[in-house]
């Protein structure tokens, strides 16, 4: 079984996606950390409501950038945990080494798009503004670019 550790920034429907899917076994893993970097994102509410570990990531009060300081103390805490894959699940600041170092080739990302159509943020909003016929999600592996890493699967949603 393996040991997840959740990174989101939001209401984590995808979390909640995630732990439907273990409950229900379709998915042989567990969640063993949830951390966030907004103080009172849903998903925290949620991991409480599970009953898993949840923290808080202190980013010094930027919104956007996510210091090296605040992903060395990510890393060391999801390898305290166990953690053996990293899911971003709705999480959104890009990772820089040292997490990117410390979990190597074991970052994945939830994406609402079919990369590489639409990477960043707002990616649905893109879509639409674009007049794209169809949309969809991806999930990808993690590297140092914006939605760049090579992708794992892909579903269509006309």
């Amino acid at each position: 079984m393996i040991r997840l550790g959740i990174l989101g920034s939001g209401s984590g429907s995808n979390m909640q996606a995630i732990l439907d899917a273990i409950g229900n076994g379709e998915l042989e893993a567990e969640i063993v950390m949830v951390l966030s970097d907004i103080p009172d994102a849903y998903i925290l509410k949620r991991a409480a409501q599970a009953g898993l570990p949840a923290k808080l990531i202190n980013c010094g009060g930027l919104r956007s950038k996510f210091p090296e300081e605040a992903q060395s103390e990510t890393a060391t805490l999801l390898k305290q945990a166990g953690v053996e894959l990293i899911c971003l699940a709705g999480f959104m600041r890009l990772l820089r080494p040292p997490l990117l170092d410390a979990f190597p080739g074991r970052i994945i990302n939830i994406h609402p798009s079919l990369l590489p159509d639409f990477p960043g943020l707002y990616a649905w909003t893109q879509a639409v503004e674009a007049g794209a016929s169809e949309s969809g999600c991806t999930v990808h592996y993690v590297d140092a670019g914006m939605d760049t890493g090579p992708i794992i699967a892909q579903a269509r949603v006309p």
